[in-house]
């Protein structure tokens, strides 16, 4: 066969491939173009100023898309000025996420041994100042003269080693010896990152530690002594904050974002026990337990958080005085005697000029941020079911609508 003879001339195969490369682009300056609609669209939905009317429209471009599942409200010290609860609590299942959904809190839990440690305080078994070797005098730290109060305010020079190991299987817990994971992680870990009191850095381990000095001063394990002190006489119940899963139907699963850099590297920073299916664009995390209740052990529902913070805003507590909550409240400072931005429990932020405490908390499959305005006798706060959210951005678009003049 005479090849040659059976071709299309040269111009025609240069004419059919200049046909192709023009659909190609064609098809794909299309396809570029819808993404740049899409992508502005999506901008100009998140950058819609946000106002008391439509809140819930805002919400619902979050709940589903940008995280799974959320929960939302803003309290005041009588009743509840909004609240909101949208998406997915389980993915493949479709179980809607709802106001009864729990969810894990992790760090917002170090408020709650903060306000622990104060009632024993103002009860006179413990001192701010005490040194914490009169009350742990194993610990790796002894000799630094680290005090209660710089345990609270992370000023202590305690390390902070990322933490996300540090958990266990919900069907784990029955048997899970906490001492044992603690000891390991203090001999992990025996070296101070600087002088107690010198600067104001971010420490787990801290509030590990003040756990287990709550636990030494009363006799009782630290999830019964918050609860028969803290949450108990805040009426709250198992389902709305607990350091158990009480009702595991009506427990949120907890996600990664497929496409995230937390995915890629979650085999650097978390056992692949951990790990579920896919479902969608999520990672569903099999659910577990903080190894350590009083850094981030809490589980439980906004309502329920709500409920501390309303009690907050009232002028009379039923956890405390009133000097002890203003102890709560009060900035600190370093050795040098430059403020930093933390009280005894509290961090210290600010947005659209107006100042606030908070207390966020993230890991593996959730994040959370609970919010107290002073000036503006309000709260707030998010919970979702996704490691990533920027909780901080949230609160500072969504509270706003709120901090505008009633």
């Amino acid at each position: 066969m005479n090849t040659l003879a059976s071709s299309p001339p040269p111009q025609a195969n240069r004419k059919r491939r200049g046909r192709r490369v023009r659909r190609w682009i064609g098809g794909g300056a299309l396809g570029l173009l819808i993404l740049i609609i899409a992508l502005w669209q999506g901008a100009t939905l998140m950058v819609k100023p946000v106002t008391k009317g439509n809140v819930a429209d805002v919400l619902d471009q979050y709940a589903g898309s940008q995280v799974p599942g959320l929960q939302y409200i803003v309290v005041d010290a009588d009743g509840t000025l909004f609240e909101y609860a949208g998406g997915w609590a389980d993915i493949q299942n479709r179980k809607t996420m709802t106001l009864d959904t729990t969810l894990m809190a992790y760090s917002m839990t170090k408020t709650f041994t903060a306000v622990a440690i104060l009632q024993l305080v103002e009860q006179g078994k413990l001192g701010l100042d005490d040194k914490i070797d009169r009350y742990l005098p194993d610990n790796p730290y002894g000799g630094h003269h680290i005090t209660v109060r710089q345990l609270l305010d992370h000023t202590s020079g305690l390390p902070n080693p990322i933490p996300l190991r540090w958990v266990h299987l919900t069907e784990e817990d029955a048997s899970f010896d906490e001492n044992a994971a603690l000891a390991q992680v203090l001999r992990d870990n025996p070296k101070l990152a600087f002088e107690p009191g010198q600067k104001f850095a971010y420490s787990n381990i801290g509030y590990w530690l003040l756990g287990k000095i709550v636990e030494q001063v009363t006799g009782q394990s630290y999830p019964d002594n918050v609860r028969a002190n803290v949450l108990l006489p805040l009426g709250l119940s198992a389902q709305e904050t607990d350091f158990v899963i009480p009702d595991p139907a009506r427990h949120a699963n907890g996600y990664l974002a497929k496409y995230s850099l937390m995915n890629l590297m979650k085999g650097f920073v978390t056992d692949s026990k951990f790990w579920g299916d896919y479902e969608g664009d999520w990672l569903r995390l099999k659910s577990h337990h903080l190894n350590g209740p009083a850094f981030g052990g809490l589980v439980g529902t906004a309502r329920g958080f709500t409920r501390f913070l309303q009690d907050q805003l009232r002028t009379e507590s039923v956890i405390f005085s009133p000097e002890t909550k203003r102890l709560l409240e009060t900035q600190q400072t370093d050795s040098a005697g430059e403020s930093i931005p933390m009280a005894l429990g509290w961090h210290i932020g600010e947005t659209h000029d107006v100042v606030y405490f908070f207390k966020e908390g993230g890991g593996g499959g959730f994040h959370s941020e609970m919010r107290r305005y002073p000036t503006k006798s309000i709260a707030s706060v998010v919970m979702v079911n996704s490691t990533e959210f920027d909780s901080t951005k949230f609160l500072n678009r969504v509270d706003g609508a709120f901090l505008e003049p009633r």
